[in-house]
């Protein structure tokens, strides 16, 4: 069985706009609520904003394209500047694309 451009890389997972941004934002938020653990006190509360903000800017971001659906891509599909130009219709299991109301569910279901 050739299978050409469906070869699966295992290191395909995350690989997006939406995902580095994700753990860009998720990672500000963490450590800015650690700053609030060890004593400053608004850090805490801004931390937890900072997270927030993060978890719809990635969201945001996979709703217009740039993240990815669930499971691995296609080998045309992996540079971080290539849109996914499916997101538009949803992705099937996605949970992300079910909150906003997008998309086929699973066969099945």
């Amino acid at each position: 069985m050739d299978w050409g451009v469906w070869r699966v890389v295992a290191t395909d997972e995350g690989h997006t706009l939406a995902g580095w941004a994700g753990c860009a934002g998720g990672a500000a938020g963490v450590a800015t609520v650690g700053l609030g653990v060890i004593g400053w006190r608004p850090g805490i509360w801004l931390g937890l904003v900072v997270l927030a903000v993060a978890a719809l800017l990635t969201w945001g971001l996979h709703l217009a394209g740039w993240g990815k659906p669930p499971g691995p891509r296609r080998l045309d599909q992996h540079p971080l500047r290539v849109r996914d130009m499916t997101a538009r219709d949803g992705h099937v299991d996605c949970v992300g694309c079910r909150l906003a109301g997008r998309g086929p569910r699973a066969a099945g279901r």
